[in-house]
Order: C-alpha cells, then structure tokens, then sequence
C-alpha cells in the first residue's frame, strides 16, 4: 500500500464526505423559491441510522459492539445503516470503526452477530482465522489508512479448521493441500494447549490460538504504536454457536 502517515480520526476517508453533508445541510437550508430542500442521502442516511457517529475511541468501539451482540443475543436486532440511503452515503467513502478478524465457518458473520451495517466494519475471514503477511497487511489497512480504533481476533465454538489441525498435529498426519498451511499456523496454540490436561482441548486451542494472534498484532511494529498510544487496542474474542454471545477473552481497552 505504500507508506502511509497515520491521520486524525476519519480525516482521510470521511473529510470529503462531512465537508459535503455540512454545506448541503448546514449552509444551504432554502431553495431558490424559499422552500426546505429534499434531504440528501448522507443526511438522510445520518438521520435516521441507529447507531450514530461511528465511536471515536477504542473502549467506546467495543461497547458499540457488544452492545449490538446483546440484541444479537436476545433477538432484538435494530439493524442499524441497512437502509438504500446509507448504502448510498457510503459508496464514496468508508470509515469503519472495527476490524473483525475472524473465521469462514458460515455460522459466524460479524455484521450480524454485531448487529452493524454497510461500512461499519473491516471483516476480514480466514480458516481459523489464520493471519499470515497478506492478512496481516489487510488488518492494519484501517488503523493506518483512517484511524480504525478497533481489532476483534474472533475464535469461535467448534471451530472445524483449529479442530482438524488439533487431529493432524497430535496424530502427526498432515491434511490435504494447504489445509496444512493452517494446521501450522495454529501450532504455536497447538504446543501450548498440549503442555496440560484441558476437558475440551480443542476448545482450549481455539481460545489460546485467538488470544496469541492479538499478542502478535498488538507487536506488529506499525500498529504496535498505535496500541501504546492508546488510540488502537486489540481485542481477543470467543463466540459462541450456542448462544450467539461474543465473550472477550483479553484486551479490553481501558479508554
């Protein structure tokens, strides 16, 4: 992506977009014959969202989706910037407030487990939820690009990638393909799970694995700033099928 600064919150991809919304509804309130003009899209899309401003902070970003998993949870969805108009304000520009780093399983969709809509949020899904350099490179685009306050590593219940590496690190049978490219990515929570005794050691492997690969990006060395200045925290996270609640396993940002 070439070298890139990192910018006040929302000032590279969003400046166009509030300085548009701001005189079309702030500096032009008449038509030429006197009357109220029609709403634009972006006011239209701001107006009636339910979720407000995307949050400034990476505290004030986890609370928004947590909050959002709770009517995930108890089946009370709002289904905030849903809507043709939001879809339209955003066509131009993004700002999403969260990176969600998660797993393919087809149970486990971030937008709606969140309770978030179009531009919301960086979903990024691999087997596992495997990071590897090209991955690595698509979680810092929104924190170095537009100031995203937020990564979420998201392990999930049963997860079928970690449990088949589980298989085929402790009977030494490697899987087919580059399936086995993800068995080695998980072996670090592999070789930490095997050093004890776990009721569920696949479960335990997923959690471990989801909490390693967000010790390994709050060390990447262009976000790892960013975390020690408090404006990026990453979260690990566990979500269950069961239920639909996402449990945060460790980083819970304190601002």
């Amino acid at each position: 992506m070439g070298s890139v600064s990192q910018p006040q919150r929302r000032a590279v991809l969003t400046g166009g977009l509030v300085a548009t919304a701001a005189v079309i509804t702030g500096c032009s309130t008449k038509t030429d014959n006197g009357s109220a003009p029609n709403a634009s899209p972006v006011a239209a899309a701001s107006a009636s969202s339910s979720a407000g401003a995307p949050p400034e902070t990476p505290s004030a970003a986890l609370a928004r989706l947590l909050e959002g998993n709770e009517r995930w949870v108890n089946g009370t969805l709002q289904r905030p910037n849903q809507s043709v108009d939001r879809r339209k304000a955003v066509a131009a520009e993004q700002d999403p407030y969260s990176v969600i780093v998660s797993c393919i399983d087809s149970r486990v969709d971030p937008e709606l487990s969140f309770d978030t809509g179009i531009g919301d949020l960086f979903a990024i899904r691999t087997g596992g939820q495997v990071v590897a350099p090209v991955v690595t490179g698509s979680i810092e685009y929104g924190p170095l690009t537009s100031g995203t306050p937020l990564i979420v590593v998201l392990g999930h219940q049963s997860c079928g990638a970690v449990k088949a590496s589980y298989k085929a690190l402790k009977e030494r049978k490697p899987l087919p393909g580059n399936l086995q490219s993800i068995a080695e990515a998980v072996r670090p929570a592999y070789d930490a799970v095997s050093k004890a005794k776990h009721a569920d050691p696949v479960d335990a492997m997923i959690r471990v694995h989801a909490q390693q690969t967000a010790a390994d990006l709050r060390a990447n060395p262009a976000l790892a700033p960013l975390v020690k200045k408090g404006s990026l925290a990453v979260v690990s996270a566990y979500y269950s099928l069961d239920t639909g609640r996402v449990e945060v396993i460790d980083g819970t940002p304190a601002a």
